[in-house]
């Protein structure tokens, strides 16, 4: 059995750049490549993640890093500019996301997971699940006009897969080579991988990439739950 992307509008919603080259990049680059147009909205500026020694102006940094990235892949990008730390769910937040979703028009949205490790992680995940809906709706007003219908969601696996049993898996084993190049954009964030507080980039990845395959019968596979709540899935 095989899900095929194309003509689908797919847009991953994550907190940090090097988010979607974690969780969700090989999707993408398979649903790129079978015809679908792909973006990546990041709403935190990944100010605080630094390395040793220190860069200047790390947001700035991040930013190109990511637009390197987003390059390689051929997606739309979205900035949110919030600071590490500071993402809440608030109406602000939802209104800005709502607006990107309505420019963007997704038919199908990736989000974190609402169980992932990181406090911007879970907040994403909440103003994205918002969003997904007021994007549909005439009553919530932006600049630009209501979709006819909400996006479907999914939301992604969790960093180090805790707490996450997958409804299903993507088969990536084509695109891990496209994974790799995009994470290798994010050279502030590998330069981390002796930080007792985070973990080595690279290898994480990868091995998340294989676990999922090996649970799949694949090579690599990115694993995914449909949330299931109303207008917010459907059949294939």
């Amino acid at each position: 059995m095989k899900l095929n992307f194309q003509q689908e509008r797919i847009l991953a919603v994550v907190a940090h750049p090097d988010d979607a080259e974690l969780l969700c990049a090989g999707t993408l680059a398979r649903a790129h490549h079978e015809g679908a147009s792909v973006g990546i909205c990041i709403l935190c500026q990944g100010d605080k993640g630094q390395p040793e020694p220190p860069i200047e102006k790390l947001a700035e940094a991040r930013r190109q890093e990511m637009q390197m990235a987003a390059k390689l892949l051929g997606a739309d990008l979205f900035f949110g500019e919030n600071p590490d730390g500071a993402l809440f769910d608030n109406l602000e937040q939802r209104r800005n996301l709502t607006e990107i979703m309505r420019r963007f028009s997704p038919t199908l949205v990736l989000a974190h997971s609402p169980l992932d490790y990181h406090a911007d992680h879970r907040a994403a995940s909440v103003i994205t699940e918002a969003a997904t809906w007021f994007s549909a709706s005439t009553g919530n007003q932006t600049p630009s006009p209501a979709l006819n219908q909400p996006p479907v969601l999914w939301w992604m696996d969790t960093v180090n897969m805790t707490q996450f049993e997958p409804h299903l898996y993507i088969d990536v084993s084509e695109y891990v080579s496209i994974k790799l190049d995009m994470l290798n954009c994010h050279q502030s964030q590998l330069q981390r991988g002796k930080d007792s507080s985070f973990s080595p980039l690279q290898d994480l990845m990868l091995q998340q990439c294989r676990i999922r395959g090996t649970q799949s019968g694949v090579p690599s596979a990115e694993a995914f739950q449909c949330h299931t709540a109303w207008k917010r899935c459907c059949a294939w």
